[in-house]
């Protein structure tokens, strides 16, 4: 029998993650979505045929598994509505909410629950996520194996064992897709000016992303090799390599990177001190 798997929101990641779970044969019989939305509700029931309701605490109930994927903004609010049950049934939680410990989570669940914390990103919303993973101590191997379940369902899974790395997969993979969209803006930019239509510019720098990401996944070599069989000695690519290497490049996304994971860290401060919206 499939795990009860119970979703606090149904936004945009809550659908692409419950989408995928029912698309790779998870029955949707088994999977409750909550929100205030009526509308809403309504039409994921008629779409999905999964169990709808506004109320929390009840569809927490007879839950295995409840993923929070509300705002962090008012997830505290949310986790004390819904402390009492989750205390009773005591199922594993799994966060998507950026910035907030598992031991913050804990806290406001009411405590001695497994936590697995999740940094997706937004590529999930088409099947081609990263996400990282974090487990407390209370999570069991069972429970890793159906937490890296339910994420796969949007692209591929990678754990950590320590939960400041959560940071660095915020700044790798969770912020990462803006940077490949101002690469993509950039490329278009400088194409238009090399005298190309703009649309062209778009679908050759869009189509080669796409390619040089699948040919990476796809290679045994590393990156930096298949850099290296693209760049003729003296020839173009190597001129424009060489162009952006001393415009310091990997320096820019260090220090981008760098920024990130401390916003990450500032804001896990300041929302584990909030309080609830009244």
């Amino acid at each position: 029998m499939a795990s009860q798997v119970t979703f606090i929101g149904a936004g945009n990641m809550a659908s692409a993650i419950f989408g995928g779970m029912i698309d790779n044969g998870y029955p949707a019989t088994a999977i409750t979505a909550t929100s205030p939305d009526a509308e809403r509700l309504t039409a994921l029931a008629a779409e999905r045929g999964i169990h709808t309701t506004d109320d929390n605490a009840a569809a927490v109930a007879e839950a295995d598994v409840v993923v929070l994927a509300v705002k962090p903004q008012i997830m505290r609010e949310v986790c004390e509505g819904l402390r009492d049950a989750v205390q009773a049934r005591r199922p594993l939680i799994v966060s998507v909410a950026a910035g907030l410990t598992a031991e913050t989570l804990d806290t406001w669940l009411g405590g001695d629950l497994a936590v697995v914390r999740c940094m997706p990103n937004t590529p999930s919303l088409v099947g081609a996520g990263a996400s990282g993973l974090y487990a407390n101590a209370r999570v069991s191997d069972a429970q890793r194996e159906l937490a890296t379940t339910l994420l796969e369902a949007v692209g591929i899974v990678e754990w950590v064992d320590d939960e400041a790395l959560l940071e660095a997969v915020t700044a790798v993979s969770g912020s990462g897709p803006a940077y490949f969209f101002l690469v993509f803006e950039a490329l278009e930019e400088a194409g238009v000016r090399l005298g190309l239509p703009a649309a062209t510019a778009r679908r050759l720098a869009l189509q080669t992303g796409l390619g040089a990401a699948t040919m990476a996944q796809r290679s045994e070599h590393d990156p930096a090799q298949l850099r290296r069989n693209v760049m003729s000695p003296g020839g173009t690519t190597e001129r424009a390599i060489h162009s952006l290497e001393d415009g310091g490049l990997r320096e820019l996304f260090a220090d981008a990177t760098e920024a990130c994971a401390a916003r990450a860290r500032e804001m896990a401060a300041e929302l584990g001190e909030s309080t609830p919206n009244r």
